[in-house]
């Protein structure tokens, strides 16, 4: 059996605040910002793994960084058996690897010509005569679906989707094996989404390559890819056969992801749409435990406590309220009495669905502490009781019916 073509390790990708000469002088302590922390994954020769996640959780930051346009914190990248970060030569490393650009009004030079917009890589890594060069050009331009009449034509000339297929072109020009696809079609309209993934999965064919599909659109995904990595918050939290990640998602991000995905049958038109509630948080503070957790629909509460789901969701939010002393009684209560708010009456006022028995006596006995202008014995008293296993560990990516990092599965 041989390897995988591309075998990313335990990649982490980190930018740091408050580290210039002065801030080291004055030894200010670095802050890290955690775009990628700890991804691993591995692609087949000849298949293509799809990165999908929101904007904004790592996905192009890990595709250029495997790719050393930009340098890696920590991990290791080997691409055909070669571990790509200990090479101080990468010229043979960017002969067999290309990319494809998010967008294609940006990505191309304004001031060239097609022609020496797809030459530029032969250019660059000596590659042909002039002659040899040009017809190379008009072989490629014949491959991605675009006229030789082209080739002297300048990018503005140009659709949005005819400037992507000239961008593929660019990437095929020195008949590379690995191409990161950076959400090659999340700019173009639909109608030529499609004509572009078809043009991407036909030259896959033809010149046995290899992708890294990098998208937020799960339909793309679904129609090209032989694996699937979801990411959230610079982590893979689940990790596939498509076909069985789709048909089957075991984390509550993927599930969410796959709702919100518009569908055409007339049978779901009634289908009602459960967005992920909230915003992803800052990789510069991420969640403890669990980096879904502050927006999952599934958190576990403490084996000793009956409650549902949305209390619970709730309790936790109150409890962050708290922490960081937001918690506007004022602005919860209509009428607030003379002299000091009632802890019941802000109980009811914040809960949909306000909880009973003892978990409610706890709640009221931290709403009394806050009120009493204790905040840190508040946030202990509902940290003591109702703390979730999501918070307190870290789940890592195990085996279940596929790889997901998921305390619900393990």
């Amino acid at each position: 059996m041989t390897d995988p073509l591309v075998q990313v390790q335990d990649l982490k990708k980190y930018y740091f605040d408050q580290d210039s000469v002065i801030d080291r002088l004055l030894r200010r302590e670095p802050d890290s910002v955690k775009a990628v922390d700890g991804v691993s994954f591995e692609v087949e020769q000849g298949e293509t793994l799809g990165l999908v996640g929101e904007s904004g959780c790592g996905k192009s930051t890990t595709g250029e960084t495997l790719l050393r346009l930009r340098e890696a914190t920590a991990g290791q990248v080997s691409f055909d058996g070669t571990d790509i970060f200990d090479q101080d030569d990468l010229t043979e490393f960017r002969r067999e690897t290309g990319i494809v650009f998010q967008d294609p009004f940006s990505s191309l030079d304004p001031r060239m010509t097609v022609h020496e917009i797809i030459r530029e890589p032969m250019v660059v890594h000596d590659v042909g005569t002039k002659t040899e060069r040009r017809d190379r050009v008009m072989e490629l331009l014949d491959l991605v679906g675009l006229s030789t009449d082209h080739i002297d034509r300048y990018p503005h000339e140009f659709a949005g989707g005819q400037r992507q297929r000239i961008g593929i072109a660019r990437a095929l020009a020195l008949e590379p094996k690995f191409i990161v696809l950076d959400e090659p079609v999340s700019s173009l309209d639909v109608s030529v989404q499609a004509q572009i993934l078809n043009l991407l999965a036909d030259l896959q064919a033809e010149l046995d390559l290899t992708y890294l599909l990098i998208a937020h659109d799960l339909s793309v995904v679904k129609h090209i890819s032989d694996t699937v990595a979801v990411m959230y918050l610079g982590q893979i939290v689940e990790q596939g056969p498509a076909d069985e990640v789709f048909a089957d998602p075991e984390h509550p991000y993927t599930r969410a992801l796959l709702e919100s995905v518009p569908r055409a049958r007339t049978e779901e038109k009634h289908r009602k749409m459960n967005p992920i509630e909230g915003d992803v948080p800052s990789p510069r503070n991420p969640p403890s435990g669990c980096s879904f957790r502050t927006r999952c629909p599934a958190v576990i509460p403490p084996e000793n406590v009956e409650i549902e789901q949305e209390t619970y969701r709730e309790l936790m939010t109150l409890r962050e309220r708290l922490l960081g002393a937001q918690l506007d009684v004022d602005g919860l209560l209509d009428d607030t009495p003379d002299g000091r708010p009632d802890a019941r009456a802000v109980v009811d006022a914040f809960f949909s669905r306000p909880p009973s028995g003892d978990t409610r006596e706890i709640v009221e006995e931290a709403i009394e502490q806050y009120l009493s202008d204790d905040e840190d014995g508040a946030v202990d008293t509902l940290r003591e009781r109702f703390a979730s296993v999501c918070e307190l560990d870290d789940p890592e990516l195990q085996e279940s019916k596929h790889l997901v990092a998921c305390h619900r599965h393990h």
